[in-house]
C-alpha cells in the first residue's frame, strides 16, 4: 500500500474532488431522487471560499483518492455545529480508491485540526441506512450517536447526529 498524504486542496484539484465526491455519493446510492445535491457536492470553490477543503493524495502519485471539508460554527456549511465545536461535510473516497485509508486520514485530520483550534468537541451527520463503512469508521474513532441533532434537510433525508467529545485530548 502506498502512503497517504492529507494536505488543504489546491485550485488544481477542484475537478478531481468534484468528480470524486459526486462519484462517492452515486455509488452509495445517496443521489437517487435527490435534486440538486449533486451540484452541491461540485461546486468545491463555494465548499473551499467557506469552509477549508483538505484532501487525502496518494503520496507516490500525488493522485487525489478522497476529500473532506472541515467548517466551524456560522459558516454557510455548518449544519450542527454549536459554539465550540467543529464540524466536517462531504468525506468522500473516490470509489476506486476506498479501503486504503484515505477515509480515516482525512476523518483524523479533522479532529486533529479540531484540536489544534481549541474546540471542545466535532459534530457530523450521516445519512441513515447508507455509508455503512462510514459509520464503522466513526464509530472506531469515538463518535457517537447524539439523537438530539438528527435533522431532515428534505423529505425522506433523515440524517444522524453524531460526536466526538474532544475535551480529554490534547
Amino acid at each position: 500500500m502506498t502512503g497517504l498524504l492529507v494536505r488543504p486542496a489546491a485550485p488544481t484539484d477542484f475537478a478531481a474532488v468534484a468528480r470524486l465526491t459526486v462519484a462517492a455519493y452515486e455509488a452509495d446510492g445517496q443521489l437517487k431522487g435527490e435534486h440538486g445535491y449533486a451540484e452541491v457536492l461540485a461546486d468545491v470553490t463555494k465548499r473551499a471560499a467557506n469552509g477549508e477543503v483538505l484532501v487525502a493524495v496518494d503520496e507516490a502519485t500525488g493522485e487525489v483518492l478522497g476529500s473532506v471539508t472541515f467548517v466551524l460554527p456560522g459558516s454557510p456549511y455548518a449544519e450542527l455545529s454549536g459554539p465550540g465545536e467543529a464540524e466536517f461535510r462531504m468525506l468522500a473516497v473516490d470509489p476506486s480508491a476506498q479501503g486504503r485509508g484515505a477515509g480515516a486520514a482525512l476523518a483524523g485530520a479533522c479532529v486533529d485540526r479540531a484540536v489544534a483550534l481549541g474546540c471542545s468537541a466535532v459534530v457530523i451527520c450521516v445519512r441513515s441506512g447508507f455509508a455503512v463503512p462510514a459509520h464503522r469508521l466513526y464509530e472506531r474513532i469515538g463518535f457517537v450517536r447524539t439523537p438530539e441533532k438528527d435533522w431532515a434537510p428534505a423529505p425522506g433525508v433523515e440524517l444522524l447526529g453524531l460526536r466526538l467529545d474532544l475535551t480529554g485530548q490534547s
